[in-house]
């Protein structure tokens, strides 16, 4: 059965883009076939991947405005078994043209319904807010992951973002469920990430992978170069980190 993940925080800088392609990268190199979505204008997912987003001919914002077919919006990476639906700029224009619509909430869901089955894990990569295109991956979703910085305001916000899937839950995607919290840029020489991560483990107990991500210069570097971390330095604590989510995520 395919699981199809989003990875949402609506607070911005958590690591969210890092854990999308570093995740479904690691993921992609045990086997296991993936497609990575671009839920955000931005369009870091899109880069970080290798795609030259100014250079796109189709992307996601074309299949969910229907001028283009699911199979003709996935591209393939360098990387075997991992194909992503790229986004660029134009992804904003989702917003403001499908506002009126009845359905706006399932247009992603819709898009991804033909080509589900091809994959053994979908993961999309949500904008840092509450928009539409958030809203539209979470209604699409059978689980949420959530990556969380390791400092005090991203714990404080953590509260309004289980209340936000809550009402999610209620109103829009009654099956989905919280895959799990997972804690980035994790430095263990300072007692704030400490005093985050024992905080955390307190509150929300098993939601918290035990894998954690920390702060890395590899993980830093890689997007620039238009590669995953695992790609670009294998050896590096950032790709191992992520290897070791991978394995913790399948067991889960």
């Amino acid at each position: 059965m395919t699981q199809i993940i989003s990875i949402s925080n609506q607070k911005g800088g958590v690591g969210k883009t890092t854990t999308a392609v570093n995740l479904a990268a690691a993921l992609a190199l045990t086997g296991k076939k993936i497609l990575l979505v671009d839920c955000d204008p931005q369009a870091n997912a899109t880069s970080a991947t290798g795609l030259d987003k100014n250079a796109l001919a189709l992307s996601l914002y074309h299949g969910l405005i229907k001028e283009a077919s699911t199979r003709d919006i996935i591209c393939k990476t360098d990387i075997p078994h991992l194909e992503i639906i790229p986004a660029n700029v134009e992804l904003i224009g989702f917003e403001v043209e499908m506002m009126n619509d009845a359905s706006r909430e399932e247009m992603l869901k819709k898009l991804l319904a033909p080509v589900r089955s091809d994959y053994d894990f979908i993961f999309l990569d949500c904008p840092p807010s509450l928009s539409l295109l958030t809203l539209n991956a979470l209604a699409a979703a059978d689980f949420v992951l959530i990556p969380l910085q390791s400092e005090f305001f991203a714990l404080e916000g953590l509260g309004q973002l289980l209340a936000t899937i809550k009402r999610i839950k209620v109103s829009i995607n009654p099956s989905l469920k919280i895959k799990g919290i997972l804690l980035t840029m994790f430095d263990k020489r300072t007692n704030l990430s400490k005093q985050v991560v024992a905080d955390a483990e307190t509150h929300f107990k098993d939601m918290i992978f035990k894998t954690m991500i920390p702060r890395n210069i590899r993980l830093g570097e890689a997007p620039s170069f238009g590669m995953p971390v695992i790609t670009y330095d294998r050896a590096s604590m950032g790709s191992q980190s992520y290897i070791a989510l991978a394995k913790e995520f399948l067991e889960r």
